[in-house]
């Protein structure tokens, strides 16, 4: 399988550049120069995020700023604890294999004892109407210390 090489700007087509871009819909939690992180379409439980550097690139080797993209993640791992009621959180990165979409992102998932996640096949659900909004707005106000 050909993975496209690191890009030194946006590309077009890629539906994670065009969130970053702001151009495509998405509950964003955090945006800055150097990340931005919204809710999971697919959630394994309400809050779980992405985090995805503004630059495009596919794969975590290729990512030349790794120290403040993954001060972003810390962020996000840190809010969702007070912003959800979350015991702890599971984060994940996926580098080709199972890689949905190819930018790189980082899954930032609340867990909580009991909460049936077992191994690596996990049970996705929809967001009910009004969730995805709610459960972003917590998370924003969780980051931005409110």
């Amino acid at each position: 399988m050909d993975v496209p090489s690191r890009h030194d700007g946006p590309v077009r087509e890629c539906v994670f550049c065009a969130i970053v871009r702001d151009e495509a819909a998405a509950d964003v939690v955090l945006r800055d120069e150097v990340a931005v992180a919204f809710l999971d379409r697919s959630p394994l439980f309400a809050g779980h995020v992405l985090v995805v550097p503004t630059e495009h690139v596919v794969t975590l080797p290729e990512l030349l700023n790794v120290g403040p993209f993954f001060e972003r993640v810390q962020r996000v791992v840190a809010a969702i604890p007070t912003a959800l009621g979350a015991q702890g959180t599971f984060v994940a990165n996926n580098n080709v294999v199972s890689q949905s979409v190819a930018h790189l992102h980082v899954h930032v998932v609340p867990r909580t004892k009991g909460d049936g996640l077992r191994g690596f096949f996990w049970p996705r659900r929809k967001y009910a109407d009004g969730e995805a909004a709610a459960v972003a707005s917590r998370l924003r106000a969780a980051l931005d210390g409110r």
